[in-house]
């Protein structure tokens, strides 16, 4: 039995850039990686089932830790059944990729388990046909990311404590994508510019999910209280650097909602992970 942990992300900001001709829209962001983790547990099978406990909610066809294992299966050098539990703690539909994270540790683990002999980028790149978020998981490094999400430029972050806010409410990413009223052309612009005025750069999705989904006004008047609140992703997610002046155990009592105290990480926990 193998257990490995899944982290999930922070967007320090998110803007969208343009829009392709296919309908995908450009957009550039940071990924910070955070210390709130799904945890999964692996064994192998001696017959050629995969079986998955913990996310009987999803259907398996849309399970990403299923679809994981079909993209592995025809590079596979050895016996191909696995037994998969998952430990669900990063919340679903929250704008904090556990899916995706869920996604990129089976890619990492199986890989091995299954002698595919594929490396990083090879792994990152069939990643991308999972979800654009499924690449910064697979290499496991902060980022400046650009494209779809999948140009990733790796970057050195300040350690940091947050507070994060998980409305009651599941965001339809469709539904905010779909706004006459979202912005589309925000600026292009560069780290370095981040690095020199962080509070330039904001969410595009905020305002939309402000005004169409009450709990998320609700946490981010919340958290303004103390701080700067942001929206992670297209949310539901809210959070709020920790200060020096803040009383943590009492913005935790008191949110509007579930609440995690977390740290952002240098790298993932499973960036160097070798079955033994």
């Amino acid at each position: 039995m193998i257990r490995v942990p899944a982290p999930s992300k922070l967007n320090l900001f998110l803007h969208i850039t343009g829009r392709r001709e296919n309908g995908y829209h450009e957009l550039q962001s940071i990924f910070q990686l955070i210390d709130l983790c799904d945890w999964l547990e692996f064994e192998l099978r001696t017959d050629q089932e995969i079986h998955i406990e913990g996310l009987n909610s999803v259907d398996l066809s849309q399970n990403l830790i299923y679809k994981a294992t079909q993209i592995l299966k025809p590079y596979a050098q050895t016996a191909t059944g696995l037994s998969i539990r998952l430990e669900k703690n990063i919340p679903m539909g929250a704008g904090l990729g556990g899916g995706s994270s869920d996604a990129a540790t089976t890619l990492i683990v199986v890989n091995q388990l299954w002698q595919c002999g594929l490396n990083t980028e090879q792994l990152a790149d069939l990643g991308v046909q999972l979800g654009a978020d499924v690449p910064i998981f697979v290499h496991g490094r902060n980022a400046w990311a650009e494209g779809i999400g999948e140009h990733l430029t790796f970057i050195d972050l300040d350690q940091k404590q947050y507070i994060v806010l998980k409305p009651d409410c599941f965001i339809s990413t469709q539904l905010l994508f779909s706004q006459k009223t979202l912005t589309r052309n925000t600026k292009s612009s560069k780290f370095c510019a981040y690095q020199l005025k962080p509070s330039d750069f904001g969410n595009n999705f905020e305002p939309l999910a402000r005004s169409l989904y009450p709990e998320v006004d609700e946490a981010m008047q919340y958290l303004d209280q103390f701080g700067v609140a942001k929206l992670t992703g297209t949310g539901a997610c809210v959070f709020a650097e920790v200060t020096s002046d803040m009383n943590i155990d009492d913005v935790l009592a008191n949110a509007p909602c579930k609440a995690y105290l977390v740290n952002s990480l240098n790298e993932s926990p499973i960036r160097h992970f070798h079955v033994t």
